[in-house]
């Protein structure tokens, strides 16, 4: 090594070289922080008065132009620090310097500007991602036309090989990233089961309609408004439910909707009001007390649902198909149950539908329980896309009608029929295989 070029012009050649490296660990740094800060952390932080947090938010609005613009900065840096370390040590080691260069540019850049900066930004990507926003929303900008046309030639050689480049695409998968976040925090102790179900539970309501849910008419309490009015009182007075539909012949016929409390307000009018009439109970006409009815589509998202239950201040309502004819009916208590669960007051002896574990190992489960209660419950992950109930999922792969003690093996579960009513499976026992 000649010891003559260890001049003036070498030793700044050295220091641009560091000087670039440090400008390469902040461009790679900065990528880390801003792609893997937490958009709704660093919202906190702004709505705390942090700009550093706001203006990373800004920024990461389009990914795409932020890390088009980080990497042209660092891949700048990097090569034209590779080029003045090579043309510096070549100088010192002639020909051999271009392998010198090589091996020390590749050791510097690995381990001062990839993997240290990187490992500082994820380990505290919202503090890191504040710092850095202020300077590099400047670099964003000057290269804003570069990152542009690049942009467009990257889109079209990707339109070449029939790929679509959708930048906005992250944004759908929003609620996946937030089930696989709770799936991983609860299988961590992190987060209870019953957390995550209801925050789920909350999220699918946009995704799920009133017909995977309602009562089925098969199972709906109704009263015939040409019943005499003791008979219908004590229908009234016998069942659990306050709200009931009114029907006149054939029960698609839905005249309309009877609440208990309109019933006693209007009996105790006829027997102790201002004019009390004898025999009251017997001049009783469901027909003056009951409300209209209120029919919904069968395709009404549960989210709409709730909306229109607290919009109308109403809590039921009764579901038809296309041809208008009655499919079942739904309550603002069955929403609420798809987000907090099951239900129950004083006049429920039980959780309906509740699963009960048997000694073998197996579970007694009712044909009418919903596969989506069925996996909350037991955290199984049963398919609910062909059917909606567990008897109807085995009526599905079964292709039949099974009869009581058929058996059937799928989804890695043992199903047998327990329990059938006509054509109706109401009872199963499940094991898992």
């Amino acid at each position: 090594m000649d010891t003559s070029v260890l001049d003036a012009a070498f030793w700044i050649t050295a220091g641009g070289i560091a000087l670039l490296l440090v400008m390469s660990a902040f461009f790679s740094g900065s990528e880390t922080a801003l792609t893997a800060a937490s958009r709704g952390k660093l919202r906190s932080q702004a709505d705390k008065g942090s700009k550093g947090a706001a203006r990373a938010l800004a920024i990461t609005e389009d990914n795409e132009r932020l890390i088009g613009s980080v990497l042209l900065g660092n891949n700048l840096v990097n090569i034209l620090a590779t080029s003045l370390a090579t043309a510096l040590l070549t100088r010192l080691f002639g020909e051999s310097g271009v392998a010198v260069a090589t091996l020390v540019m590749t050791l510097l850049v690995l381990i001062f500007a990839e993997v240290l900066p990187k490992t500082y930004a994820i380990t505290n990507a919202e503090t890191a991602a504040a710092m850095v926003s202020a300077p590099i929303r400047v670099v964003v900008k000057v290269f804003a036309p570069v990152v542009s046309a690049v942009r467009l030639l990257v889109r079209g050689v990707l339109r070449l090989f029939g790929v679509k480049a959708d930048p906005d695409s992250h944004i759908l998968a929003v609620r996946d990233e937030i089930a696989g976040a709770l799936y991983l925090g609860q299988s961590e102790g992190v987060v209870q089961k019953e957390d995550r179900d209801r925050i789920l539970g909350a999220l699918d309501l946009g995704d799920r309609t009133v017909e995977e849910i309602m009562l089925h008419r098969s199972r709906i309490e109704m009263l015939d408004a040409d019943s005499d009015p003791e008979v219908l009182l004590s229908q009234l007075l016998d069942s659990a439910h306050t709200r009931l539909p009114v029907f006149q012949g054939d029960p698609d016929n839905i005249l309309g909707v009877i609440h208990a409390k309109d019933t006693l307000r209007a009996m105790h009018k006829l027997a102790f009001g201002p004019a009390p009439v004898p025999d009251g109970l017997k001049t009783f006409k469901i027909l003056d007390v009951m409300r209209p009815p209120y029919f919904i589509p069968d395709t009404t998202t549960l989210d709409d649902q709730m909306r229109q239950f607290l919009r109308r201040r109403s809590h039921f309502a009764l579901v038809v198909d296309e041809y208008g004819s009655l499919e079942g009916l739904i309550t603002l208590e069955d929403i609420l149950e798809e987000i907090v669960g099951e239900i129950t007051d004083e006049f429920d002896t039980a959780a309906e539908h509740a699963v009960q574990r048997l000694k073998d190992g197996s579970f007694a489960v009712d044909g009418a329980m919903t596969i989506r209660d069925a996996n909350r419950a037991m955290d199984w992950n049963l398919p609910d896309l062909e059917a909606n109930t567990v008897a109807g999922l085995v009526i599905y792969e079964a292709q039949m009608i099974p009869s009581v003690g058929q058996v059937f093996s799928f989804h890695g579960f043992r199903f047998e029929v327990t329990g059938r009513k006509a054509n109706r499976i109401t009872k199963l026992k499940i094991r898992p295989l």
